[in-house]
C-alpha cells in the first residue's frame, strides 16, 4: 500500500501487537490510520450468543479499517491480530496530509475501498439467499480470484474461520464441504481444502 518510508515521513509509528490482542473495538472512533507491516488481522463483530462474524480477513502490506477515516463515523466492527503483529500507524490529520499531497494514493484507496464494497454486496446476498455449499464456493472462488491462482487452490481458511465469514455454523461448513467434495467441486487432502 503505502511505502514504509513515506509513511514514516508523515509520522507514522510502529507498534507490535500479540496474537488476538484487539487494536480498536467496535464503536471507537477512529484515529489512526492502520497498515500491516507484519502478521495478520481479522476484523469482526460479535453477537449477544458470543458467535463471531468476520468482515475482512487482513495481511501484511495490507490496510484495515479505513471508512471512518473518511466519513468520521466509529468503527463499524473491532480488529484483533491473527498472531503477531506489528502495524504501521499514521494519526488521521497525517493521513490526510499524506492524501492530500499524493493524489495517486488517494486514488489507490478509492479503488481498494470500492473493491471492498463489492466484496461486502456480493457476501450479502450469499448469506441471504444460497445455500451453505453456494455460500462457502462462492468465498473460495473470491480468495482464489483475489490470489490470481490459476491452478489448484489451497484454501488458507480452517472450518472455523469458513465458519466465520460466511455466518454459518462450524458443523454446517463441515457437512457442506463434504458434500462440495462428494459433487466434485473442491477436494480435500490431508484435511487441507483445495479449489
Amino acid at each position: 500500500m503505502i511505502s514504509e518510508q513515506l509513511l514514516l515521513t508523515y509520522n507514522a509509528i510502529v507498534k507490535s501487537f500479540q496474537s488476538d490482542a484487539v487494536i480498536f473495538y467496535e464503536g471507537q472512533p477512529a484515529r489512526y490510520y492502520t497498515q500491516i507491516k507484519t502478521g495478520g488481522i481479522k476484523m469482526f463483530n460479535l453477537h449477544e450468543n458470543g458467535k463471531e462474524f468476520v468482515q475482512g480477513v487482513f495481511k501484511t502490506g495490507e490496510s484495515f479499517g479505513e471508512p471512518p477515516l473518511f466519513g468520521n463515523f466509529n468503527y463499524p466492527a473491532s480488529a484483533a491480530a491473527t498472531e503477531p503483529t506489528a502495524l504501521y500507524m499514521l494519526g488521521k490529520d497525517d493521513f490526510h496530509r499524506l492524501l492530500h499531497d499524493h493524489f495517486n494514493i488517494h486514488l489507490k484507496f478509492s479503488e481498494i475501498l470500492s473493491n471492498r464494497l463489492s466484496y461486502k454486496a456480493m457476501i450479502l446476498k450469499e448469506i441471504s439467499m444460497h445455500s451453505p455449499e453456494h455460500r462457502i464456493l462462492t468465498l473460495i472462488d473470491f480468495l482464489k480470484e483475489k490470489e490470481l491462482s490459476q491452478s489448484k487452490y489451497l484454501v488458507p481458511l480452517t472450518r472455523q474461520e469458513l465458519a466465520n465469514l460466511t455466518g454459518l455454523r462450524v458443523e454446517t461448513v463441515i457437512r457442506a464441504v463434504k458434500q462440495l467434495e462428494a459433487e466434485g467441486e473442491i477436494d480435500i487432502v490431508n484435511r487441507k481444502v483445495y479449489r
